[in-house]
């Protein structure tokens, strides 16, 4: 891989598993050094030393807005700049309808997917024009475009990380910052394999007119391109990685 990152920061949150770990091993992979953020520290740590060379773990709770100022002043402090971010982190909720659900589900549904997507862009935002600009990636969901019933807390979340890109991808374009988002269709990880039987997994991928879920490498690649130069037009869009889900 052509190393396009040579000399930039990174930092992924969410970056323990999943989308995150691959968005993580890729930019590495092109030249970047990454903050591996996550609320799981065994497993950041993890993927950090597999990556080697600049990847450092950092722990943090999303939810915590003081939390994520000192993860971006810790990485200027370490890397001497910040470059590139793909805000990854989120968490899914209970499975009820909007008068069931409790109140307490909701809020931390919306701190951890919204609250932590506005922190993060509050404080990456000036850090990258302070290194001459950015890129910015968000991840949503294709559930961020459309709806499904009893998901009322995580659908929300997602249709306003959309808003929340577009709106920061005008506020900042004319001081070299893009925002984009993604919007993933299911995919498949041990995770998902693990909490839904056969015949579930069968239903979600029949949801899919490819025939079959995306992989975390596929969303990566994705989320890097966004973060590129190749994308330097690119800003204030969404983006379905997601197999025709949202198509029909």
């Amino acid at each position: 891989m052509e190393k396009e990152f040579a000399g930039k920061v990174a930092i992924v949150t969410g970056a323990a598993s999943g989308i995150g770990a691959a968005t993580a091993r890729r930019l590495a992979a092109a030249g970047a050094a990454v903050v591996v953020a996550d609320f799981n520290r065994d497993g950041a740590e993890a993927v950090a030393e597999a990556i080697g060379g600049e990847a450092r773990a950092y722990v943090i709770d999303l939810g915590d807005f003081d939390a994520i100022e000192r993860m971006v002043a810790w990485t200027v402090d370490t890397f001497g700049r910040l470059d590139v971010a793909v805000n990854n982190a989120g968490i899914g909720g209970d499975s009820k309808g909007v008068v069931d659900y409790d109140p307490e589900m909701w809020r931390r549904v919306q701190a951890v997917n919204l609250d932590g997507i506005f922190g993060c862009m509050k404080y990456q935002i000036p850090a990258m024009i302070a290194s001459g600009g950015g890129a910015i990636v968000n991840m949503a969901s294709a559930l961020g475009i459309v709806a499904q019933r009893n998901n009322a807390a995580y659908i929300a979340s997602k249709h306003a990380i959309i808003g929340i890109t577009k709106s920061a991808a005008l506020d900042y374009a004319d001081q070299g910052i893009r925002v984009n988002a993604i919007a993933p269709g299911y995919i498949d990880t041990p995770l998902v394999r693990s909490v839904v039987s056969q015949e579930a997994f069968d239903a979600i991928v029949a949801l899919h007119p490819v025939g079959r879920l995306g992989t975390p490498e596929e969303i990566a690649a994705a989320a890097v391109f966004l973060l590129s130069d190749h994308a330097s037009f690119i800003t204030g869009t969404v983006q379905a990685v997601d197999g025709g889900y949202t198509a029909q």
